[in-house]
């Protein structure tokens, strides 16, 4: 869920990649709407100031909150350790117009306007920043008890879950299952986390990654059942498809996220198998004068040789200085980048950068029973995906080799001694 925070909105961002639209002169009057107000909206109507776009630019967030960064929820937020974390933009001086509370219910390209609750709204460019939805537990919908974790409001719902240390089940052991056990061993409460997989994060990572992190849970106090399906959920429990009844004075439910782009079935704009929005490599859709980026859009990526659907913080930072450009018209390289995200659970530090396939070659870097370990996935001798657990400097060195495709020695790769830099294939 969480990405490191290197840079908040605000910052100036490089530039970008001509795109559908006329390079602007000094009186641009193209209305930008971005629908959206999560970190990449956010940082599109900044990075279209930023990059020089003198037009009007509309912001429109569905949550009636001021805009606000997601990974302190599953963290400080939710233990009461933080008391909010709305970004630090002002919309005013940059010349944004900010609406909250508007739901965005379709696109209709052919009068460019997008329809909302309250009437329509036209645009000259429209960016599509909707980011992504939590995936319910079916029959679950309308029991009480039953929570997800992903807006400000569901953290707060939380709040007093873990304050009064309920016993409570997670529903599958990915990132946020990981991170919310963890908040919630911390508050003191008893955690069941029921995973179907036979390994925690089986959807993320392989088998020799993952399987390590089993221990974490038990470490931590709290209990992994794997192999283990949810049957129904009750009020006060949850049983099991095995027959097993577990108390659960809540119920988390961490299952996965998917695009959130039904608004635009019917509008033209090409939607991929996993409902992202099909963007290119500058991020422009099929519809001219929409773009998409975030969590909602999947892009193709040269260097790994296949779209990617990036669910992930960083993404949402970077993307949007490919979206500004295009819109201003400046130059740039095609949207590529290497994805990278992290993750505080049980006590350790988790991060991760690239794209790995099955058939990529993963080299240890010490034992995964320690606090601090590595994995470093190669194909044709270069680095293509880090996992660090505790080790943050072979994430960051790791990080740039994958971005300049250096060969490495796996010999030398495998010695947790060596720096990852010095280990350049001679």
């Amino acid at each position: 869920m969480s990405e490191q925070q290197h840079e908040q909105p605000g910052q100036r961002p490089p530039g970008g990649q001509p795109g559908n639209g006329a390079a602007p002169g000094p009186a641009d009057t193209r209305r930008v709407v971005v629908v959206g107000a999560g970190m990449a909206g956010v940082q599109t109507a900044v990075a279209l100031r930023e990059q020089g776009f003198t037009g009007p630019v509309l912001l429109l967030g569905a949550e009636p909150h001021q805009p606000y960064d997601r990974p302190p929820l599953s963290k400080a937020y939710l233990l009461g350790a933080a008391e909010g974390s709305a970004f630090e933009v002002d919309f005013a001086s940059l010349g944004v117009e900010l609406r909250l509370g508007v739901e965005v219910t379709g696109l209709r390209p052919g009068d460019h306007e997008v329809d909302t609750e309250a009437g329509p709204v036209p645009y000259d460019v429209l960016v599509v920043a909707t980011g992504a939805v939590p995936v319910t537990l079916p029959g679950s919908e309308g029991v009480p008890g039953v929570h997800l974790l992903r807006t400000l409001d569901d953290a707060e719902r939380l709040r007093p879950v873990l304050a009064e240390q309920h016993d409570v089940v997670v529903v599958g052991a990915g990132w946020i299952g990981a991170e919310f056990a963890t908040a919630a061993r911390e508050a003191g409460c008893a955690v069941t986390v029921v995973e179907a997989a036979g390994r925690p994060l089986a959807g993320a990572l392989p088998a020799e990654a993952a399987e390590p992190m089993a221990a974490w849970y038990e470490e931590s106090g709290a209990t992994l059942l794997t192999h283990a399906r949810v049957d129904r959920v009750e009020p006060g429990e949850v049983v099991l498809a095995d027959g097993r009844v577990l108390p659960a004075g809540a119920v988390v439910v961490g299952i996965g996220a998917r695009p959130a782009t039904g608004w635009l079935r019917g509008s033209g704009v090409a939607l991929g198998p996993d409902g992202s929005v099909v963007a290119d490599d500058h991020l422009r859709t099929s519809v001219p004068d929409v773009y998409a980026v975030g969590d909602c859009a999947s892009f193709p990526s040269a260097r790994y040789g296949a779209r990617l659907l990036v669910h992930h913080w960083d993404n949402a930072l970077q993307g949007p200085r490919t979206v500004a450009a295009a819109v201003v018209g400046a130059p740039s390289r095609p949207y590529d980048p290497v994805p990278y995200f992290w993750s505080e659970q049980f006590g350790r530090f988790v991060q991760y950068a690239g794209h790995h396939a099955s058939a990529d070659t993963a080299v240890w870097r010490g034992d995964p029973a320690d606090p601090a370990w590595a994995l470093v996935w190669l194909r044709d001798g270069a680095p293509v995906a880090v996992l660090a657990v505790g080790r943050p400097r072979d994430l960051a060195q790791g990080r740039r080799l994958i971005e300049a495709g250096t060969p490495l020695d796996p010999e030398l790769v495998a010695d947790p001694d060596v720096p990852l830099k010095s280990a350049v294939r001679a």
